[in-house]
């Protein structure tokens, strides 16, 4: 349907907002991402979307223009959020740091374009950084171009996602437009890595499976699975047998602290070698969850670190999405995904917003004159055109 409104997904990766956000009725064209593995296994699931494979520092509108047949005109909303760790306070900031023009060549794109919304999604970590300067930065930065801007910590579990992971997220909207809400959490109970990951075969260190042992249990499983009649993505890491003695010491939920003592790893982390409990939703899901000596990513009950179906199935995607390239890459694309169903969650709120805009009033807005705002919408400084 054309009246839907056209994302552009920047920093992309496999797909998993632009998968969200087109769930929620919203219509993407593709993405940009610098990752050629991440870029193959977005267009292998997005039929009809293209990557451009492409350094964003480098990049300018006529590409994207060219690449996808579009004009920026058509661009109603951007989504994506660039690596924002050296992008610090006035004072502070190191004007050598690549991350910093990165950002700021992300704005220079969204100045630009001029989407009716914006979208940003980022580490948890962005909030304390700077005692929270970056995110009044990157409110500030918007502010400049004409933009609205607000931040929120949000937490995967409350959008129906079976990890706790939480992520920073950032909406800004064109001066003169309804301002977007963030998600309603839901009321429902948190799933959890045993209502996301059980009905699937059990492994051994080292072994793989690509079809179904049992049906769904569970209504997320189901969800999951959907018509899928083959299983992909699911081969368990090769541990060697004293990672495998050593785990088989540690219960459903335990740490390192149940490892007997002649068994105990010489190095870690306090909460690595630590299992998932089955009955509360996972931690984090990182390209890691392989590793039992990395965080807490040890299957709650499996002699083993995680699969990537596993990884897969707790950042929300259908067991019907595959993911392409060596499984190391595998892992990290996993890890790097924002899970869809917290992007649906965002992307109708997005659409609502946008909707509430009558067609004259959205035209207005991307073609005025940028001008720098306050958070609170009062004019400060008219920018030359």
């Amino acid at each position: 349907m054309e009246s839907r409104p056209k994302v552009l997904d920047l920093f992309c990766g496999i797909g998993g907002l632009s998968l969200g956000l087109t769930r929620a009725c919203l219509l993407p064209i593709g993405g940009i991402d610098n990752w050629q593995d991440a870029a193959r296994t977005y267009e292998y699931n997005h039929p009809g979307q293209r990557v451009l494979v492409a350094d964003i520092s480098t990049l300018g509108v006529s590409e994207i223009e060219s690449f996808f047949d579009v004009p920026i005109s058509s661009i109603d909303i951007m989504v994506g959020g660039p690596p924002c760790q050296g992008f610090s306070t006035v004072g502070k900031r190191d004007s050598r740091d690549p991350r910093n023009k990165l950002w700021q060549h992300y704005l220079e794109l969204v100045d630009q374009i001029r989407p009716a919304y914006v979208l940003v999604e980022n580490v948890e970590g962005l909030v304390v950084m700077d005692r929270g300067g970056v995110c009044e930065n990157i409110v500030n930065g918007f502010a400049q171009i004409g933009y609205h801007a607000k931040w929120k910590l949000l937490r995967s579990a409350d959008y129906g996602v079976p990890q706790l992971r939480k992520r920073v997220i950032f909406m800004a909207w064109l001066d003169g437009l309804a301002e977007p809400e963030y998600p309603r959490t839901s009321k429902r109970q948190h799933v959890t890595v045993a209502d996301a990951i059980y009905d699937l075969p059990k492994l051994s260190a080292g072994e793989s499976a690509t079809a179904y042992d049992r049906p769904p249990q569970t209504a997320y499983q189901k969800a999951r699975r959907g018509q899928s009649m083959e299983l992909h993505n699911h081969q368990a890491a090769s541990h060697p047998p004293h990672l495998v003695e050593l785990l088989s010491h540690i219960p459903d939920g335990g740490n390192r602290k149940s490892i007997p003592d002649h068994l105990q790893p010489k190095s870690g982390f306090h909460n690595s070698y630590s299992r998932l409990a089955s009955d509360k939703p996972a931690v984090a899901v990182t390209s890691n969850m392989r590793k039992p000596s990395s965080a807490r990513a040890t299957h709650p009950e499996q002699h083993r670190g995680l699969t990537v179906r596993e990884g897969l199935r707790l950042q929300t995607f259908d067991d019907s999405f595959i993911v392409l390239g060596a499984r190391t890459s595998q892992y990290l694309q996993v890890g790097n995904a924002v899970p869809p169903l917290l992007g649906e969650a965002l992307g109708k709120e997005l659409l609502k917003a946008f909707a509430a805009n009558p067609s004259k009033r959205l035209k207005a807005a991307r073609v005025a004159t940028p001008a720098r705002i306050t958070p609170g919408g009062q004019r400060l400084i008219e920018f030359s055109a």
